[in-house]
């Protein structure tokens, strides 16, 4: 008898088991996932979405090995609307 293919299980996670691991806004996620910056989630039914659990931690894993490089400090004295005085 031919051995078939071991079955791979993949393990995912729902929405609130997301937002424990990644405290991020549902938007920011959603628009994260449209420019390809975020793992992609995937139906499991009409009204239950999942995420790859595996596919989430290697996410984590790589924006914990290569930090976000912060925006530049505005300087609130030179903007046009209330500005700072003295």
């Amino acid at each position: 008898m031919p051995k078939s293919d071991p079955v791979t299980h993949t393990r995912t996670i729902r929405r609130q088991q997301l937002k424990e691991m990644v405290p991020l806004a549902d938007s920011t996620i959603f628009g994260m996932e449209q420019r390809g910056e975020f793992p992609r989630r995937f139906a499991l039914s009409s009204r239950c979405v999942v995420w790859d659990l595996a596919e989430v931690e290697a996410w984590l894993a790589s924006r914990r090995a290569r930090p976000i490089a912060r925006g530049q400090q505005v300087d609130v004295r030179h903007r046009r609307s209330r500005p700072v005085r003295g």
